[in-house]
């Protein structure tokens, strides 16, 4: 199908985002557009045909919080998305973005080195891949809306990290910024705006390998309230923040601090959020605060939106690139990531004195409820190994009893030896607290369907998750019905976005349109793929899974996933906030 082709979706049943119940009709897309949502209807002449029976018409998913900003510049596949119905993206999240840019090149560095980091992918593509021919937001806005060419539609905040580095260098890492620095930070935020970001994001809960944090906690409450004022001005915008309800559990504070300095203006706060694992309501006690700001907001009509997931968190350990180990407050296995090639890590996992310190980093250094401290560690599963050379399919601390090690960290050691440092160790999943999760896919004032995809390439594969809205919380376990689930990923999110030609179908809107038959989908398991530029004219890895599959989806009218299988069509274009 050309780009210029229209299409009769026939026989479907149609969930149309609304919420409404599903009910059966045609719908006719003509030029990009809905035209036509009715019984029966007559084919025009030359428009195309396509069966739906037996399946779901629904608006295309929206993925309200990816990290493609990088890899949509050297795979422009977005795989797997168009196979699990996406159309829509949204990306520059958790403060971590790609402009503005300073002109000193040892903070752009930092701005590459950050990402990577933080979301586990490798520099060298970041720095080869990109044209980098920006500084401001809007020649980056440009840059992208020239060049690159994707199957989704995306849109892109403006992070606040990198406005930071913009404005003050490598000094934002170190200190609040001065009132010329905060001023300029501004003054980028409102050109960014101008140029069509979805508002801005920011970060108060990671720090980095040498456990720094990161520079949006520097930021000081002025500097926050001109940022929130520039917002004020741009209705339909909105802040996206990552709060700490694991390392330092911070979150309610940051919470109640970002509540005082919105006041008095029109912002919407998407904060992240509301913990929905059973440890951090039962162990932690982060859970009942949270939830109950969240309704105590409500009631008071501020417009504060909690993002949550909808799924478990399953992460994969790796000693090639893992920020897990880290953030663990683990900074002797750290030590393994960031050895230069496998000799020197090899050499690491070998050494006696750097396996008494990691024994004793495991029993005394890493957080309560991180992978690492006994009781737990014994349950991290061993899945994937390299060469082969096994066992695999059994579990760390089944593997120590075989081998005889005295403690769990030299188990592991061992195993990536003999499997090679390509190989990982799984996370068993967490377990989830679902009667908050049904509550929150069901609030008007929750944002859904966060998976992270996009990023972390060689801990997980975010891309396929959203399908679990459909397969486990509707189809398998009933606990909410279709048009919810639908909902809970178009229309409500489109609102939340300020999206008003997305997320439903209704005539007038563009034509993102996804048809699945809910028997046939699946979210399905992670495979290898090496396809990432590795900097060295080679690839590295990455995981992803096949499709759903759906059985059609549409992005602007054109298949971007149709016959079980990705097109080769593009037609995806960058998203702004718009008030009707």
């Amino acid at each position: 199908m050309s780009q210029t082709d229209n299409i009769l979706i026939r026989h479907g049943t149609v969930v149309d985002g609304t919420g409404a119940t599903p009910f059966s009709a045609d719908v006719r897309v003509t030029d990009g557009v809905i035209t036509e949502i009715g019984k029966e209807l007559a084919p025009a002449a030359g428009e195309r045909q396509y069966d739906a029976q037996g399946c779901v018409v629904a608006p295309g998913f929206i993925e309200s919080h990816t990290h493609y900003d990088g890899a949509m510049w050297w795979d422009d596949r977005l795989d797997p998305l168009p196979g699990y119905g996406a159309t829509t993206q949204v990306m520059g999240n958790c403060g971590f973005a790609t402009a503005p840019l300073s002109d000193d090149e040892a903070a752009r560095r930092e701005v590459v080195k950050i990402f990577s980091f933080f979301e586990d992918i490798p520099e060298a593509p970041f720095i080869d891949s990109l044209p980098w021919d920006w500084r401001s937001w809007p020649e980056y806005r440009d840059s992208m809306v020239e060049k690159v060419r994707v199957p989704l539609n995306y849109a892109v905040y403006c992070g606040h990290i990198a406005l930071r580095l913009a404005a003050m260098g490598v000094e934002a890492w170190e200190r609040a910024a001065t009132p010329a620095e905060v001023e300029a930070m501004a003054r980028m935020l409102d050109e960014a705006m101008q140029a069509g970001a979805m508002g801005l994001s920011s970060n108060l809960m990671d720090h980095d390998g040498e456990d720094r944090p990161v520079p949006s906690l520097k930021a000081d409450d002025a500097e926050f309230r001109a940022l929130f004022e520039v917002l004020d001005r741009y209705p339909g915008s909105s802040f996206q923040v990552i709060l700490d309800t694991f390392r330092n559990m911070t979150a309610a504070d940051s919470l109640q601090r970002l509540s005082r300095l919105t006041e008095g203006l029109q912002v919407r706060v998407q904060w992240g959020g509301v913990p929905t694992l059973e440890f951090q309501r039962d162990l932690m006690g982060i859970q009942a605060p949270l939830l109950a700001m969240h309704r105590q907001l409500k009631e008071e009509g501020r417009d504060f939106w909690t993002g949550f997931a909808h799924i478990p968190i399953t992460s994969t350990l790796s000693v090639q690139s893992s920020l897990i180990f880290a953030q663990s407050n683990d900074y002797v296995w750290h030590e393994v990531v960031c050895a230069e090639g496998d000799e020197a890590k090899a050499a690491l996992l070998r050494d006696p004195d750097w396996r008494a310190r990691a024994r004793k980093s495991w029993d005394g250094e890493t957080f309560e409820f991180s992978p690492f401290p006994q009781g737990r560690a014994e349950h991290l599963q061993l899945l994937n190994s390299d060469n082969g050379a096994g066992p695999i399919h059994v579990t760390l601390g089944e593997y120590q009893q075989q081998i005889g090690a005295a403690h769990p960290s030299d188990a592991m050691a061992e195993w990536l030896l003999a499997n090679g440092l390509e190989s990982t160790v799984t996370m068993p999943p967490f377990e989830m607290d679902e009667a908050v999760v049904r509550e929150l896919i069901l609030d008007p004032l929750a944002a859904g369907n966060i998976n992270d995809c996009g990023a972390h390439g060689q801990m997980l594969c975010g891309g396929g998750e959203n399908v679990k809205l459909l397969t486990h919380w509707v189809r398998d376990t009933g606990q909410i019905s279709l048009e919810q689930a639908i909902h809970s990923m178009t229309g409500k999110l489109a609102r939340h976005f300020s999206l008003p030609d997305r997320g439903e179908l209704v005539v007038g809107k563009r034509a993102d349109i996804t048809v699945f038959n809910l028997d046939e989908i699946e979210s399905r398991s992670m495979e290898r793929v090496y396809d990432v530029p590795d900097g060295r004219g080679g690839h590295t890895w990455r995981w992803t899974r096949p499709a759903a599959p759906v059985r059609l989806t549409l992005v602007n009218g054109v298949p971007t996933f149709e016959s079980g299988a990705a097109t080769a069509a593009r037609p995806g274009v960058m998203l702004s906030p718009k008030v009707v």
